[in-house]
């Protein structure tokens, strides 16, 4: 569902929404109760629930970090030198 972004013409006052598309369009403010909101042009906002396509496909894998292999890779994460994996391994996050 999109998250709309609202501000009232009256009192100044900002607020987010979760609503379907097919929703109208909220135009009662919340603070001052006059019939003065509109909906703020702005990017995209969305939540992905469940376990769907994106859970499955697109969502960031975690790679195995190479100095387990060696040992410990807190060993290599408390060292100065960079981590062999750039901190995008399953110990690092």
């Amino acid at each position: 569902m999109p998250i709309y972004e609202y501000r009232c013409n009256e009192c100044g006052r900002e607020l987010e929404a979760l609503q379907k598309m097919s929703e109208a369009p909220l135009t009662r403010c919340p603070s001052c109760g006059k019939e003065t909101l509109v909906k703020l042009i702005s990017a995209a906002g969305f939540q992905l629930k469940g376990n769907g396509w994106y859970a499955t496909d697109f969502r960031g894998k975690s790679t195995p970090c190479p100095a387990q292999a060696e040992g410990s890779c807190d060993a290599v994460a408390k060292t100065d030198a960079p981590a062999p994996c750039a901190g995008n391994c399953a110990c690092h996050h």
